[in-house]
């Protein structure tokens, strides 16, 4: 039976953030968001192991956070790009997965999301042939602008979907889009349908949003004040 596995790529440095440390250092709740991160992925019965991957000179993380979760594993071998980053993951997990076991990839700054949205997930996709994402159905008009930042177009938003993660494919397919793609993906998804594959939306929450600016960690701090993310 396909197990599942976790990859927090976790090497880039922030730097929208304007912060010294990276964004995934930084506290919500009072503790970092990558705790929040690996400790929802603990307590997942589903879950079978964790993958974070660092920057080889990531100099915040402490050995520490591994109490966490005996599931986890550290990986320093990110890469220049988020691609490159999950894709080195991938081969250095190589000797403890199948090629037809999940990988469900995460954002170390997206401490959102919850039991019942990953379970959402994954009860969506483990019998999927291609695989999916967690995505939200745009609300907004948007507008593409011009080198003077004025309005060029309006985009119609029919149909439009805001990628989210995890995203959740096989291991074997996911290590050949990425390997096979010609430049760097943003996303995973985006290398599956490289591969003439048409991934599978599940809809997510605001709440399991990505903290990119300084405002995004307020927000979010708003959202889930009366929702605790994971016990203590």
């Amino acid at each position: 039976m396909p197990r599942f596995h976790v990859i927090i790529p976790a090497a880039g440095n922030g730097s929208r953030m304007g912060m010294d440390a990276p964004k995934q250092y930084l506290s919500l709740n009072g503790k970092s968001l990558i705790w929040h991160v690996i400790k929802l992925f603990d307590q997942a019965s589903k879950i079978n192991s964790i993958h974070i991957v660092l920057s080889e000179g990531d100099a915040h993380w402490r050995s520490t956070y591994l109490n966490l979760s005996n599931k986890a594993q550290v990986h320093y071998c990110g890469g220049e790009t988020r691609a490159m980053t999950v894709l080195n993951g991938l081969q250095a997990i190589a000797d403890q997965v199948d090629d037809d076991d999940w990988v469900l990839v995460h954002d170390a700054a997206r401490p959102g999301l919850s039991n019942v949205l990953l379970n959402q997930l994954i009860s969506s996709l483990e019998n999927d042939a291609v695989g999916g994402l967690l995505a939200l159905p745009l609300a907004d008009t948007l507008k593409r602008a011009d080198g003077e930042q004025r309005v060029a177009a309006t985009l119609p938003r029919t149909d439009l979907w805001q990628a989210q993660t995890p995203q959740m494919f096989r291991y074997g397919t996911l290590k050949k889009a990425l390997t096979d793609f010609n430049g760097s993906a943003t996303d995973e998804a985006e290398a599956i349908e490289a591969l003439g594959l048409k991934p599978k939306l599940v809809s997510g929450e605001l709440r399991n949003l990505k903290v990119t600016y300084p405002q995004d960690l307020a927000v979010l701090t708003a959202l889930l004040n009366s929702q605790p993310l994971t016990a203590n």
